[in-house]
């Protein structure tokens, strides 16, 4: 499989040219989702190569790592707003934490990191964007939008902080 996107790799920079960006985005937005692999977010966002920072992980979740993530992009690369995107259907619903012992079972060793499983999408959304909004290493937290991407009709659906 790696060998096939390799090739495609060839296919892509036979016709590359370098745009003449730098890494700062150019709608100033770093966008947090899932990284299901039916969010086209790029597609889904109208967004073109150079216009936000991408920051992916299982259920879009706003981890430490995450944090970093932002508080470089806004720091250092000079984003302002911040987009959360989880989506209907995602895997983590049916996960627990149980997950965690499974793997201490199976390999000798518990993971440090939570799973960040849930049941409610809104509320999860809701949780990110407090943890947003609440790191004192972000400079911008004014501009925290979160979302419901729908997989089966491509819509967003914005969730009310409160």
């Amino acid at each position: 499989m790696t060998d096939r996107l390799v090739d495609a790799n060839r296919t892509y920079a036979s016709d590359f040219t370098d745009p003449g960006m730098d890494a700062r985005p150019v709608l100033h937005v770093a966008v947090v989702a899932c990284m299901d692999a039916r969010l086209d977010l790029h597609k889904a966002l109208g967004l073109q190569l150079g216009d936000c920072h991408t920051i992916r992980n299982a259920g879009g979740v706003v981890t430490d790592d995450v944090i970093r993530s932002l508080t470089i992009s806004q720091r250092k690369l000079g984003t302002r707003s911040i987009v959360l995107i989880h989506h209907t259907g995602c895997g983590l619903e049916a996960l627990t934490e149980d997950f965690r012992t499974e793997l201490e079972m199976e390999v000798g060793q518990r993971p440090a990191w939570a799973v960040e499983s849930f049941r409610d999408v809104d509320q999860d959304v809701r949780q990110s964007m407090q943890r947003v909004r609440t790191s004192p290493f972000l400079q911008h937290t004014d501009d925290v939008r979160g979302f419901v991407f729908d997989v089966r009709t491509g819509l967003l659906r914005e969730i009310d902080p409160a």
